[in-house]
């Protein structure tokens, strides 16, 4: 198979959100002078083709001429099934397998079934923002508890702070595993202690795992749900293949409730608020990815390392600049508090300087003030560009 993630796509007045919609949101916000000319390197979204599996697969699927109502095939869900078991040695129950249009309606689904409102959901920050937007929107109290730098600039867990905030009377806990903005891969000694406490303080474990497929050399992704004393908690995952392979526009994910009153629970809920399973474009192509996708993603994350790589590289010969080098996904956070700049400052040189559109670090919360994500899933033209604005912006 011949895969190339060196081609560049003309993605714009394609009706995406990274290369048109972001115009809108920065101009007002941040009063850019000459948008059309802003380099988009913000939302997790990939400017790589999908893999021609899926491709193939949803054009056999319109070549028969009636979509009529339909339902996720066994042959589906053996495929979600047969990956999980293949890449994270994780057995997953086809029973537990809850069918959803995406991670972040999952989470709001969840909570609104386990929460009422003024109850406590607790997320460590910085973390990505539907994680206190969803709550908040809800009328939840969002008890926030910081995540610490380690001497290597990696994000760890103050076990005492989060117990502490347990302790307040917390309802649901969100984990972002593998960690989004930090790229941070959970060890099991980390999950272990957070699921412990979980169960000590009847805390819903929300693990929000959808990075967990593009995981770099030298680490595992090791899914919640099976490290010791999982058995014991109320836990709920939230996967898709939609970072893993690009196929955010399908809108296709699941939830994983091996726990049988909790899966009860949001079957009621979902009936309720009379939501269906995925359509049928987008359960050929999870199936055919699932099916066969391995090559693809194997050789988009080592493209991807190589485009990390050379972002360190470069950007760490700056002045006040450091790469906190990812352990899992495609974004890199970007550490500039050593310019002594503030994020006005950094925002305004970046876009109307640099012509360069980056994510602000407190988009994450006010712990990720001084920071920026970088999104590096894109050709390596694209990001040798992206590094020379960047250098320009702070010149």
């Amino acid at each position: 198979m011949t895969i190339s993630f060196d081609e560049i796509y003309e993605r714009r007045n394609t009706n995406s959100l990274k290369w048109d919609k972001f115009k809108e949101r920065y101009r007002a916000k941040y009063a850019v002078e000459d948008i059309d000319n802003v380099l988009p390197m913000w939302v997790a979204d990939m400017d790589f083709a999908v893999p021609q599996v899926a491709i193939d697969a949803i054009k056999e699927r319109l070549n028969h001429p009636i979509f009529g109502y339909s339902y996720i095939s066994d042959a589906c869900k053996e495929a979600i099934q047969k990956w999980f078991k293949r890449r994270h040695n994780w057995h997953i129950n086809k029973e537990a397998l809850i069918f959803h249009s995406g991670v972040v309606p999952a989470i709001a689904t969840i909570l609104e079934t386990f929460t009422e409102p003024g109850d406590k959901v607790c997320i460590s920050t910085p973390v990505y923002p539907p994680f206190f937007t969803i709550p908040k929107g809800l009328k939840l109290e969002v008890v926030e508890c910081d995540l610490v730098e380690s001497e290597e600039h990696i994000y760890e867990y103050d076990f005492e702070k989060l117990e502490e905030a347990f302790k307040s009377g917390v309802k649901a806990y969100v984990l972002c595993s593998p960690h989004n903005p930090g790229g941070v891969v959970w060890s099991k000694d980390t999950l272990e202690k957070l699921v412990q406490l979980c169960v000590q303080y009847d805390v819903l474990l929300i693990s929000d795992e959808i990075h967990a497929d593009i995981v770099f050399d030298e680490y595992k992704h090791i899914p919640t749900m099976t490290v010791e004393g999982a058995d014991k908690a109320k836990i709920i995952a939230c996967i898709a293949p939609t970072k893993t392979f690009n196929l955010a526009g399908l809108h296709a994910a699941m939830i994983v409730a091996e726990n049988v009153k909790l899966r009860n629970a949001l079957l009621r809920n979902k009936a309720a608020h009379g939501l269906d399973d995925w359509n049928a474009l987008a359960a050929a192509g999870v199936q055919a990815v699932y099916e066969k996708g391995d090559e693809w993603l194997d050789e988009m994350i080592q493209y991807v390392a190589k485009n990390i790589q050379y972002l360190e590289q470069e950007l760490n010969q700056l002045d006040g600049i450091r790469v906190i080098r990812p352990q899992a996904s495609y974004l890199v956070w970007v550490d500039y508090r050593g310019t002594g700049l503030s994020e006005e400052e950094m925002m305004d040189r970046l876009l109307n300087k640099g012509k360069l559109a980056l994510e602000p670090g407190t988009k994450y919360s006010e712990a990720g003030r001084g920071f920026l994500r970088i999104n590096l899933a894109c050709p390596f033209e694209t990001v040798k560009d992206g590094v020379e604005r960047f250098k320009k912006a702070l010149s």
